[in-house]
């Protein structure tokens, strides 16, 4: 067997260390607070689009056997921290998503998410900013609606566009998928996004993409003012997607309604529901601060940051050779 050796070079390993230290200081200066949280959890994520990796606990000096959960993120964790008044707080950390490997992804990766209380989106889109200048020696990012970034690259408008005419920009941008005229509109919406804007987005210098449909809000609040968008924003350079943010959702009723919804789509997609996080719950009635929050892909980074061509190159061990 020859295939025991890293994938990556002694280079790539020390930018890591390198980058690592790097945002390490990004942040204490800021005072901002490292922490810690469980990687093994009771509860997982509801969300359509995610799908997490389950072990069951059965020690025999335990209670019954158990299901535990690989964290998607260290979010509901880090919301309970803010609930009991951590203040301003990040970690680096892994994280698994149940998903196939490819030039960006491994199942297993390394993660670094952030909140901030007292900000909104746009002022930590500012710090999201700030971070990339030091990390990747970038000029400062272009900033576009989701709207304006979808009229751009697709050549619609992605908040009054009908199905109609989202299923014919798919033969326009020559995506051939069957039975389009099946998938909701929220569907259509990504698939275009996901496959015509980003490959095009920030090729030059990073762009954040902020007020995302409604629909596609996640744990981010609907805008006040347009109730069409959500306070959410992506970041991309050079066709990367490298970070999630929101102004994150407080109000512990709606966010079980949400997961609630979440459920309804798995059951009418054939997939398991699962459920709700009730401590993240428990922890919001008590009270989260208005604050913003977002995540960040390290790896992804680094790949910016060595100049690497694919996930490999940056992991010592991907899954292939774990």
């Amino acid at each position: 067997m020859t295939d025991w050796t890293p994938t990556t070079s002694h280079t790539a390993r020390l930018a890591r260390a390198a980058l690592l230290k790097t945002i390490r200081h990004f942040f204490d200066a800021r005072g901002v607070l490292e922490v810690d949280t469980p990687l093994l959890s009771q509860a997982t994520v509801t969300d359509v689009h995610l799908d997490a990796f389950n072990t069951t606990f059965a020690h025999a000096a335990g209670p019954d056997a158990q299901t535990l959960w690989l964290q998607t993120s260290p979010e509901y964790a880090m919301k309970r921290l803010l609930c009991a008044d951590s203040g301003p707080i990040y970690q680096i950390c892994k994280a698994f998503r149940h998903e196939g490997a490819g030039r960006f992804h491994n199942p297993e990766f390394t993660m670094l998410e952030w909140y901030r209380p007292g900000f909104d989106h746009h002022a930590l889109m500012d710090e999201v900013d700030e971070l990339l200048v030091a990390t990747l020696q970038c000029d400062r990012a272009e900033r576009l609606t989701y709207q304006q970034a979808f009229q751009r690259h697709v050549g619609i408008d992605p908040l009054t566009a009908r199905q109609d005419q989202l299923i014919t920009a798919l033969d326009t941008h020559q995506i051939d998928i069957d039975a389009p005229d099946t998938l909701p509109r929220d569907s259509l919406l990504q698939l275009l996004f996901s496959m015509v804007a980003e490959p095009l987005m920030g090729q030059q210098t990073p762009v954040m993409i902020y007020s995302f449909p409604a629909s596609q809000a996640a744990l981010a609040r609907v805008n006040q003012t347009d109730p069409r968008v959500a306070d959410r924003f992506e970041v991309y350079f050079k066709g990367i997607e490298l970070a999630n943010g929101f102004f994150e959702l407080g109000d512990a009723s709606e966010q079980r309604q949400r997961f609630n919804q979440d459920n309804q789509q798995r059951e009418a997609n054939q997939l398991p529901q699962r459920p709700a996080d009730e401590r993240l719950l428990s922890a919001l009635d008590h009270g989260l601060p208005d604050c913003a929050g977002v995540a960040l892909g390290i790896d992804r980074l680094l790949i910016l940051a060595t100049g690497a061509s694919a996930i490999d190159e940056v992991l010592n061990f991907p899954v292939s050779r774990a």
